[in-house]
């Protein structure tokens, strides 16, 4: 019987190019006719190849050339989503100049990749077209892949209405009203799930900026207080870790039961040593760009994931120019 193809899944990069460079050979990839290419495996990206990171535009080649050439299959990341919006016009009487308002923390975040296209405009312009080919979520043959959370409901209903996996300009359009279908999936999928902070409360994250809402495990792990279902960087306070869950937040939680597929994503910034969140979700950002690891997991069809699978390459500052 024929072994199954192998895959090599690969954390949010953010232009990280020598890394990953580094990682895609130490996974047993080698450039042939000028692109990264593997004799029996693939990879795949989790997305987020853009922003933050020093060689932004080279890391976009090697990603492009390998899913173009074969070698590679990408979701796309909210990143990729952001830039699409930053970069088109709204449509006339819509009140807003661009799909994303050019305030200062949307200018800083994207700003990084700005600079670095300066002087390839036409290639930035290639570049956002491409991002319309990246699908937003992927089902292979034992796996799922999707940048932040796979939510089982809406992506039926997205198969059901568009016939497949790829947005179009009128969807991004679409998904700039928050409440909309269109503005749900993307928010869902690219960014996850969250729930508002009790008692009108904030809390103000590594990057400054206030939230009034933290980031959720899109599994339901029978939960009793907030810190059961917290699943971003930023710790919460301890008198709010502590707060119960209401039957009604409860209600509000998604489930990704264990017979599910393996699953998956990025987009959470991870520590310590890579390992799966559970037997059958693994996520693959480990703050590559905040020099922490860029890792990938090397599938092979199992059904229960293995700490043993995770490969990365720890990052250093010659990374960063």
């Amino acid at each position: 019987m024929a072994k199954s193809q192998g895959y090599d899944l690969i954390g949010d990069v953010h232009g990280c190019m020598m890394t990953l460079v580094k990682l895609l050979e130490q996974l047993g990839y080698r450039k042939r006719n000028g692109v990264y290419q593997h004799a029996n495996r693939k990879a795949v990206f989790i997305g987020d190849i853009v922003d933050r990171g020093p060689r932004i535009r080279e890391a976009l080649h090697i990603v492009r050339d390998m899913v173009e050439h074969g070698s590679a299959y990408i979701v796309m990341g909210n990143h990729e989503y952001n830039a699409l919006g930053y970069c088109t016009r709204a449509r006339p009487g819509s009140g807003h100049t661009y799909l994303r308002e050019h305030n200062e923390r949307h200018e800083r975040l994207i700003r990084e990749t700005l600079d670095q296209f300066e002087a390839y405009p036409s290639e930035w312009n290639d570049f956002l077209e491409w991002f319309y080919q990246i699908p937003i979520f992927l089902e292979l043959e034992d796996f799922r892949v999707v940048h932040a959370c796979w939510d089982q409901h809406l992506i039926s209903q997205f198969k059901e209405r568009y016939g497949g996996n790829l947005i179009d300009e009128d969807f991004l359009h679409a998904s700039t009203v928050k409440d909309s279908f269109a503005g749900q999936m993307m928010d869902r999928l690219l960014r996850g799930t969250d729930m508002r902070l009790p008692n009108s409360e904030y809390i103000v994250g590594k990057d400054g900026f206030t939230r009034h809402f933290f980031r959720t495990k899109f599994w339901n792990d029978s939960p009793e207080v907030y810190q059961d279902v917290v699943f971003q960087p930023d710790p919460l306070p301890q008198h709010i870790a502590e707060h119960r869950l209401t039957d009604a937040e409860k209600e509000q939680l998604l489930s990704y039961d264990a017979d599910q597929p393996p699953v998956f994503v990025g987009h959470y910034w991870m520590s310590g040593p890579p390992r799966p969140i559970q037997p059958n979700i693994a996520c693959l950002d480990y703050s590559a760009v905040k020099y922490g690891k860029l890792v990938a997991y090397q599938m092979d069809g199992e059904q229960e994931l293995s700490k043993d699978k995770f490969v990365w390459v720890d990052v250093v500052k010659p990374e960063h120019r």
